[in-house]
């Protein structure tokens, strides 16, 4: 569908709230992450979710941003200790946001394993190991087995039939002149 232009007004749909909220603080944060890297800025955002959650993000560190902010009468300290703390602070807020994906992601697919297994159940097809199967069983996938081999055997032979021709239609041919 690509980028259009949307009217900038409260979302009123719950969900449809959560999901903008979301994707907008992901480029909210993304946008001030380019801002530090790029000027050398020190820059810290607080956002509180529609559901009251709290997220932050700070370089070199929120509370180092926010103190920074809240002293700002006083002259700032910048030691080269400081500096490398700040470095060392954003690095580990860079690796704890690649864990959060990461978490994420293995969530995602620990529910996503956890609802095959249940259309599994559903179809009657539990998965078995090879070991918890009787004779009757075995056989039974052995002959399935030896269908699917047959099948990729064919298709292989297809794929390399048509490959070869292919190969023919794409090769230039040479005409003969006579003088």
């Amino acid at each position: 569908m690509g980028r259009r232009k949307i009217e900038i007004e409260m979302v009123k749909d719950s969900n449809s709230r959560q999901v903008t909220f979301s994707k907008r603080r992901t480029g909210v944060f993304k946008k001030a992450n380019e801002l530090a890297t790029l000027c050398g800025v020190q820059i810290a955002i607080i956002v509180f979710s529609p559901g009251g959650k709290p997220f932050s993000f700070g370089h070199p560190n929120v509370e180092f941003v926010a103190q920074r902010f809240l002293n700002r009468d006083k002259k700032p300290k910048v030691s080269a200790g400081s500096l490398v703390d700040s470095q060392r602070e954003a690095r580990l807020e860079k690796l704890n946001s690649q864990l959060n994906d990461i978490l994420r992601k293995l969530h995602y697919e620990r529910k996503r394993g956890e609802l095959l297994e249940k259309a599994m159940k559903l179809k009657g097809s539990e998965p078995k190991l090879i070991g918890e199967l009787n004779l009757d069983e075995l056989r039974k996938m052995k002959g399935e087995l030896e269908e699917l081999h047959e099948k990729l055997r064919g298709r292989v032979t297809e794929m390399e039939a048509s490959s070869s021709l292919l190969l023919l239609s794409k090769k230039p041919t040479r005409e003969k002149h006579q003088s």
